[in-house]
């Protein structure tokens, strides 16, 4: 599931730095238990502008959402409270115990989630197939693990784009210039007439 949420225009006018939706994916609900429940894309490293869209999305699909926790090791600053459509949700840090690359959402009634976090300035590319592998109902691989595997597809993608340039300059396949060969004409021998045996 992919909910891309537009934002009303009173918010977005309100505070410049949201963007017109939410970059968020959640995995299918399967007979046993993913490690992560989906992914969310923020769009900035400010938790506590970030949250509130995210919290009020989720609410009616989870249940009233009271409590996020997150390793403080990628956010710059982590609110004590933040404000979500006429409630208050906690937010507290972990250091040791959680995921530097996942977000954990509670619900008083309902449950918890694991969000995979996927770093606001991740190439579309990237951020695409970690929300993908995140929403894997079958997944094992934790957010961190992800994030590891993601990389390393990167680094083989461009050591691949310049082998291929490489060999674009020196000729290969899509060369700009290719060499123009003669023609080697045809030539049609007449096969003389013989006459057909008594």
């Amino acid at each position: 599931m992919t909910a891309t949420i537009p934002l009303p225009p009173t918010a977005e006018a309100d505070d410049r730095s949201s963007s017109p939706s939410l970059r968020l994916t959640l995995a299918p609900v399967g007979p046993a238990p993913a490690r992560l429940d989906g992914a969310w894309w923020p769009r900035s490293r400010d938790l506590g502008a970030q949250l509130p869209t995210l919290t009020a999305v989720l609410d009616p699909l989870w249940g009233r959402i009271t409590r996020v926790t997150v390793n403080p090791v990628h956010w710059p600053v982590v609110p004590r409270h933040v404000a979500v459509a006429g409630h208050v949700v906690k937010v507290g840090w972990f250091l040791p115990e959680q995921d530097p690359h996942e977000l954990l959402l509670l619900s008083y009634r309902t449950g918890r989630w694991n969000l995979l976090v996927v770093p606001p300035q991740t190439p579309a590319v990237s951020a695409a197939w970690l929300m993908a592998a995140a929403c894997d109902p079958l997944g094992t691989s934790t957010a961190s693990r992800l994030m590891e595997e993601a990389g390393r597809l990167r680094t083989v993608h461009e050591a691949d784009r310049a082998v291929e340039a490489v060999w674009d300059s020196e000729g290969g396949h899509e060369a700009r210039d290719p060499v123009v060969r003669p023609r080697i004409p045809t030539v049609t021998a007449a096969m003389p007439h013989q006459p057909r045996g008594r």
